[in-house]
């Protein structure tokens, strides 16, 4: 088995902030490559009869509170200082993750999640606004304008739509999750016991 950490990746998940920047460092720590797969959340929340947490526990007295709380204490551990929720949340990450597949095409996506991330989730943007995609990614020295009309590659919208299948048919339910082999670690709570396995198991 190699030592390779994929993420079953979408930005519209906060966690998935805070788990990749984790990962990151989950990897340094093992010698394991990081392989971003961009998918979309919505996607594999339908395909699973899924959804949000903010909604799944809507109705449980004070478990959405904990939730946000959970993610307060999160940060302070790790110091993520700049995570803020986005107050356009939630946002569709269509954009986003179609550029995501377009942008990996040629190169390493890393720059573009990190990007992406920090869009998202440190400046608060609507980026399932085009103009607010375009600006931002410009911004960040991308070629906004060429992301954007990547989106429409039919090409780069079936490489999206086959990932976010394929993450169902390996039991993904939702984001983040990760891989090591075969093995399935769900949620920045596993993130723990997955650098364990990696080193115990792999």
């Amino acid at each position: 088995m190699s030592k390779t950490i994929e993420f079953i990746f979408d930005f519209g998940s906060p966690n998935a902030y805070l788990s990749y920047f984790t990962v990151k460092d989950v990897a340094q720590r093992t010698g394991a490559t990081l392989e971003i797969t961009p998918c979309l959340l919505g996607g594999i929340f339908k395909s699973t009869n899924n959804q949000p947490p903010m909604m799944n526990f809507a109705g449980v007295a004070g478990k959405n509170a904990m939730f946000m709380r959970e993610m307060e204490r999160y940060c302070d551990r790790h110091g993520f200082t700049k995570f803020t929720m986005n107050p356009h949340f939630p946002v569709n990450t269509l954009l986003l993750m179609r550029a995501c597949v377009a942008y990996g095409r040629d190169n390493d996506v890393t720059a573009y999640v990190e990007a992406g991330v920090k869009m998202m989730w440190e400046n608060g943007l609507k980026m399932d606004d085009p103009e607010v995609f375009v600006k931002a990614f410009n911004d960040a020295g991308f070629d906004g304008q060429g992301l954007l009309e990547a989106t429409q590659d039919p090409e780069v919208k079936a490489a999206l739509v086959a990932n976010t299948q394929g993450a169902v048919d390996r039991g993904v339910f939702g984001i983040p999750a990760f891989f090591v082999g075969d093995e399935q670690f769900f949620g920045k709570d596993h993130i723990e016991e997955m650098e364990w396995w990696i080193q115990h198991r792999v």
